[in-house]
């Protein structure tokens, strides 16, 4: 066993137990961090393939962004555990049978005869000037455009439901209109009521003196 080839089972490890402490941590908080730790390693992992770029996106995207995101809700949200874990056995099988689905599929996809070691080997080493995001930006734009439009498209529609799920009109919530404040003048808003000046009767002070 290389050297490389040893450093990619420990971080392959930790990989497999964040993901499953993720999947079976009873409090959120600890698996959303758990879910931190799988995306630090996932990062690794893309080091060693020489795919900096990709490592360095998913740890600013995703551990940068997203799951602070994730943790500002958790921990801001009043999450009832006990009512979350209710019906969590009643699930179980169908999840089970999901898990077993997925993995046959993970094995026959990625199994030894397309991506082994014989097959799909350890990279060969890259000169020093040697950019993997111009690389990533070919294949992209040339010989995976259609997927990578499609995917665009794809999100933008998913950015679109996101909005008009939002901007639904409810009967019980109440909307400002900025265009309607700015047009509103001073007349709109207040009255000048002229009325006669009214006299304080005298209480007659020193009667009965």
């Amino acid at each position: 066993m290389t050297y490389t080839t040893a450093i990619f089972y420990f971080f392959a490890a930790i990989l497999v137990f964040a993901g499953l402490r993720v999947i079976t941590s009873r409090n959120p908080v600890h698996a959303a961090l758990h879910l931190v730790l799988a995306f630090f390693t996932a990062a690794a992992l893309w080091m060693l393939l020489e795919a900096e770029f990709l490592a360095i996106v998913l740890v600013l995207v995703y551990v940068g962004a997203v799951m602070v995101l994730f943790l500002f809700v958790v921990m801001m949200l009043d999450i009832n555990l006990d009512r979350l874990r209710e019906g969590f056995w009643d699930y179980l099988p169908l999840a089970g049978f999901v898990a077993v689905l997925l993995m046959i599929e993970m094995i026959l996809i990625l199994g030894g005869r397309h991506f082994g070691l014989e097959i799909m080997g350890t990279p060969a080493p890259h000169p020093a000037d040697y950019s993997n995001t111009r690389e990533l930006g070919r294949l992209l734009y040339t010989d995976y455009v259609y997927a990578f439009e499609l995917a665009a498209v794809i999100l933008l529609v998913a950015i679109v439901a996101a909005i008009a799920l939002t901007m639904r009109r409810r009967k019980d919530s109440k909307y400002i209109d900025p265009a309607e404040q700015v047009r509103v003048k001073r007349n709109d808003r207040l009255r000048i009521v002229k009325m006669p000046a009214v006299k304080k009767p005298e209480t007659g002070k020193g009667e009965g003196a």
